[in-house]
C-alpha cells in the first residue's frame, strides 16, 4: 500500500480507501455485522486505513456497523471520515438539515454511532452554495475542532463541477474536498483540480469505478436488478457509457490487468488526487481494489506521496 497526505493536514491516508454507502442497504444488499467485519479485516490486512461513511447511509446504519467493528478492534489503525447535512427517512429519501444546532446533533450522533471520541475528517454533504454560505455553521464546526471532536473539515461536493465552494474552502477552514472522478467523468480536471492544487486541498475521488461500469463486468445492454440503484438510471445514457467502457477495455487497459484495478490506478495518476474511495461487497473486492496501489502508474514522485 502507498500513502499520501491530505492537503496540509497530518492525515496520511492509503491511496485506496473504503467507501461504505453500500452498508446502508441501498445497493441491493443488506449487510450483516459479520460481513462488514470481514471487509474491514481484509482492508486492514491490505494496508487500507481510510474509511468514508455518512450520517445518511441508512440513518447512521453504516456508521454503526463501523463503530461496532472499531469497538472490538484498534481505532488508531483507522482514519474516519463521515458527513453531515441530511436526515435519512427510508431508501433514497433524505431531508436537508444545515442549521448549526442540528448539525451539532448530527455530529454527536455520528460520534455515538462510530463509538469514537473524534472524527478525522468531517464533511459537508452535498451542500448548495446557499447552505455553504453560513458563517454560523463554520464557526460552530471550528469550535468542535477546538473541542477535539473533529480533527479536520471537508466538503463532499454535490456535483463534479463546483469551483465556487472549492475556491472558498480555505476561508471556512476546509482542508479537503470529495468529488466524483473517474475515467468516464473527467469534469473536475478543467476547473476544480487546478484550484485544489493551488489551495493545497486534499482530493478524495468518489465513484472511481463509475458505479461499477468500470468494473469490466457489464456489457452494453446489461440489465440491473430492480433493487439495484443503477436500474433507476436513464437507459440510453447507461448504454452509451457501457459502449464507451467496452472501447476503453479494448484500447487502454493493459493485458493481465483487471479493468477495475486499472480504473482505480488511472484516477491516482492525476497529481491533485489524494485517494480513491471505491465501495465493495466482499473481501475479494477489497483485495482487487488494493492491488491498484501496486501498479507502476502510482508513483512515489506524486506530490502528496508519503513514505512508510
Amino acid at each position: 500500500m502507498q500513502y499520501r497526505r491530505i492537503g496540509t493536514t497530518d492525515l496520511d491516508v492509503s491511496v485506496i480507501g473504503l467507501g461504505t454507502w453500500q452498508f446502508g442497504g441501498e445497493w441491493g444488499k443488506d449487510f450483516s455485522q459479520k460481513e462488514v467485519d470481514a471487509i474491514l479485516n481484509e482492508a486492514n490486512a491490505q494496508g487500507i486505513n481510510f474509511i468514508d461513511t455518512a450520517e445518511c447511509y441508512g440513518d447512521h446504519l453504516s456508521e454503526r456497523f463501523i463503530g461496532d467493528y472499531l469497538k472490538r478492534n484498534n481505532r488508531q489503525d483507522w482514519l474516519l471520515a463521515t458527513k453531515f447535512g441530511h436526515h435519512f427517512h427510508h431508501a433514497f429519501e433524505r431531508t436537508r438539515h444545515w442549521d448549526p444546532d442540528d448539525v451539532l446533533k448530527q455530529l454527536d450522533q455520528s460520534l455515538k454511532s462510530l463509538k469514537t471520541d473524534y472524527i478525522d475528517l468531517y464533511q459537508a454533504h452535498s451542500c448548495t452554495d446557499v447552505e455553504f454560505n453560513n458563517d454560523a455553521l463554520w464557526t460552530m464546526l471550528d469550535k468542535q475542532k477546538q473541542a477535539g471532536k473533529i480533527r479536520n473539515i471537508g466538503i463532499s461536493l454535490r456535483t463534479n463541477d463546483e469551483p465556487y465552494q472549492v475556491e472558498a474552502a480555505r476561508e471556512v477552514g476546509v482542508d479537503a474536498i470529495q468529488i466524483v472522478y473517474n475515467r468516464l467523468d473527467r469534469a473536475p480536471e478543467s476547473e476544480v483540480f487546478p484550484i485544489a492544487e493551488k489551495e493545497q486541498l486534499g482530493v478524495l475521488a468518489r465513484v472511481p469505478l463509475a458505479s461499477g461500469y468500470l468494473s469490466g463486468k457489464y456489457k452494453p445492454g446489461a440489465q440491473f436488478d430492480p433493487t439495484d440503484v443503477r436500474s433507476r438510471r436513464d437507459k440510453e445514457e447507461q448504454l452509451s457509457k457501457l459502449k464507451e467502457v467496452e472501447k476503453i477495455m479494448e484500447t487502454e487497459v493493459p493485458e493481465n490487468t483487471s479493468m477495475a484495478t486499472w480504473a482505480l490506478a488511472w484516477c491516482l495518476q492525476h497529481p491533485a488526487v489524494t485517494t480513491v474511495i471505491p465501495g465493495c461487497k466482499n473481501p475479494e473486492q477489497v483485495i482487487s481494489n488494493a492491488a491498484a496501489a501496486n501498479l507502476s502508474s502510482v508513483s512515489p514522485n506524486h506530490p502528496q506521496y508519503v513514505s512508510k
